[in-house]
């Protein structure tokens, strides 16, 4: 998953939002330099994405856009699934309830930046100044995050073609992301309960 979807999982939980949404950028031991609430968010980020990456409906859906993007398939649906989270109307009830709850994750980011790893600390001025939160439930939003996700790739150099199989397959995609994040939600709701008694 994406940024939206591990902000939205984070269930208003200050210090596990930051958790989950600096993971990424948090290596090996440097996870315990962060209070317990930021580790919990951590973990949980993790266990997120390796939910995510075994589902079934994730392994179909990347076979759309294997031919294009070969490895990077997975990332590619990070992004999409954030797509479809952003326009799902049981989460979020229109693009008011989508912008506060955006607003509201910038807010409680910008108040914990000085824990941010230096990778984040550059992304997040980013992601504020031009919504990314909110802008996944357009096209031009998606656009620029496939863009993105090209220019940090190793082995891509054109974001055009993984636009075209994502409008292509466009209801294929919203199929595999409706049977898919139920069940990513009743995991992490599950893994939180956990947390909190354990």
């Amino acid at each position: 998953m994406n940024y939206l979807a591990h902000a939205y999982l984070s269930f208003g939980h200050e210090e596990i939002l930051v958790g989950n949404m600096v993971s990424d950028y948090v290596k090996g031991k440097k996870k315990f330099d962060y209070s317990a609430g930021i580790q919990k968010g951590i973990a949980l980020h993790r266990s997120i994405d390796a939910f995510t990456d075994d589902h079934p409906a994730t392994k179909e859906a990347k076979q759309y856009f294997r031919p294009a993007v070969g490895l990077y398939a997975g990332a590619v649906m990070d992004v999409v699934y954030d797509h479809f989270l952003a326009n799902d109307r049981n989460e979020f009830v229109d693009g008011n309830a989508l912008l506060s709850f955006t607003q509201k994750t910038y807010s409680v980011l910008e108040n914990n930046s000085s824990v941010f790893p230096e990778r984040f600390q550059l992304i997040f001025p980013h992601m504020k100044q031009h919504n990314w939160l909110y802008n996944y439930q357009f096209n031009f939003g998606m656009e620029k995050s496939f863009g993105g996700l090209v220019r940090r790739a190793k082995y891509l150099n054109d974001s055009a073609p993984i636009f075209v199989i994502f409008e292509k397959e466009y209801e294929l995609l919203k199929n595999q992301y409706e049977v898919f994040f139920p069940e990513l939600k009743k995991h992490t709701r599950d893994l939180l309960t956990q947390m909190d008694t354990a």
